[in-house]
């Protein structure tokens, strides 16, 4: 309903309205031929405000001019590729009956889409932008992460109507990855927000897009991960490769620094890697077994060992000794490396800004984003107790032939120098 106020106005619309109609100008100035053979640039008249707009570059569309509350304005009806010249007139027709009642046909054509955006599903409308925009990425990961986003860690909001994704909702996707894998969680962000982006650019959301982060999210999530109990400090995993050459470029075959690199290929804690012992090893079957009693959950844990890691491991025998089981011994008789060994590593190299701890988050990031491994594997691999009682119940196996082939996998892409991509082994 038009308001008071504007009602002189919008009748004053009307009586103009009436007057157009009434003067023989119909359509049909322009014929299919013209539409397709037509290369001038400019405006093209087919009668009645509908216009054939051709640009410069040659593209063609259709535009609806008209007058409303004393304001020129006009409303475009679609590409004349895919809208043919009796689909544009009738939408013609429609917007001047719409006028007549009095309302602003690109008001009602912007509560139409409203309406019909209401209707498809976040889901639903993810699922045509990967058909569409998949193709487009070179790399098999690339891809997976792209549908992993939006099936996997989008798939609290997928049965919300498109129109209705606000800021919390995003926030309760990206809370939850925020502190613990937080290089997946800004690229899940930034996917969100293209995927917004395109729906802005069908007339499928009206505002701002929720996913902004300048501005926006900035100013709500932090820009490091929270810092709490198990979260520390991670190296992106791009840079895993680089630091490993790095490391070993300046601390050759020290004790500490190889201690710190089979801590990394082998994903374990700090204090599992310094109090590791021979008697906990095969090597000829690439395969440690850490007792419960040194285990954080308090049970057994065996590790499949990469080929690097092995050869580390015959590094050290060189220091095998009857008086000191440890792997990594240290200056104290019969006693592994200090706590602090692995960390003096870090400090000598300058790199403060990680920690030990945080190699175990950038091996979680990586699994997450370059391999198709299942997030369960992942979990073995890094020894997390089940919290849910009843899924532990029916997890009985340890999935050690899976996680054999993702520890290959992970000393694979920690060997290339730059972190660049390493083959995808599949699950």
């Amino acid at each position: 309903m038009v308001h008071q106020r504007l009602l002189p106005f919008a009748l004053s619309q009307v009586f103009l309205l009436g007057k157009m109609l009434g003067k023989k100008r119909p359509m049909g100035k322009l014929t299919a031929r013209q539409v397709q053979t037509l290369n001038r640039p400019g405006r093209h008249s087919d009668g009645n405000n509908l216009y054939l707009n051709v640009s410069k570059g040659g593209t063609k569309s259709w535009v609806f001019f008209y007058r409303f509350l004393g304001r020129q304005k006009e409303m475009g009806l679609g590409s004349a590729t895919l809208v043919s010249l009796a689909e544009a007139r009738s939408k013609a027709l429609q917007a001047l009956k719409t006028l007549k009642d009095g309302t602003d046909p690109l008001a009602a054509k912007r509560a139409a889409l409203k309406e019909e955006a209401s209707k498809i599903s976040f889901g639903e409308f993810a699922d045509a932008y990967l058909v569409e925009h998949i193709p487009k990425y070179k790399h098999k990961a690339h891809k997976r992460q792209w549908q992993k986003t939006f099936t996997d860690y989008c798939a609290s909001i997928r049965a919300v109507p498109l129109s209705d994704v606000d800021t919390e909702k995003v926030l309760k996707v990206l809370r939850p990855l925020w502190s613990t894998t937080s290089d997946t969680a800004r690229k899940v962000r930034g996917r969100i927000e293209a995927l917004i982006d395109a729906a802005k650019a069908q007339n499928l959301f009206q505002g701002d897009n929720p996913a902004r982060w300048k501005g926006h999210l900035k100013s709500v999530l932090p820009l490091k991960p929270k810092l709490a109990n198990g979260h520390h400090p991670a190296l992106p995993y791009d840079d895993i490769g680089a630091f490993l050459t790095e490391l070993r470029a300046k601390s050759g075959s020290s004790t500490a620094a190889l201690a710190l690199e089979y801590c990394i290929l082998t994903v374990t804690r700090s204090g599992e890697t310094l109090g590791a012992l021979w008697s906990e090893v095969d090597v000829k079957k690439a395969i440690w077994v850490i007792p419960g009693k040194r285990m954080k959950a308090g049970m057994e844990h065996r590790i499949p060992l990469s080929a690097r890691a092995v050869k580390i491991l015959k590094k050290m025998e060189k220091w095998k000794s009857p008086s000191n089981q440890h792997i990594f011994p240290g200056n104290v008789g019969g006693k592994g490396l200090s706590n602090m060994s692995m960390t003096a590593v870090l400090r000598r190299m300058k790199r403060d800004e990680i920690t030990v701890h945080g190699f175990r988050s950038t091996f979680r990031d990586w699994a997450s984003e370059q391999t198709s491994f299942p997030n369960e594997t992942c979990e073995h691999v890094l020894a997390h107790r089940i919290s849910d009682q009843a899924e532990a119940a029916y997890r009985r196996g340890d999935q050690f032939d899976k996680r054999r082939k993702l520890m290959e996998n992970w000393a694979d892409f920690c060997g290339r120098r730059s972190g660049g991509k390493a083959s995808r082994r599949r699950a």
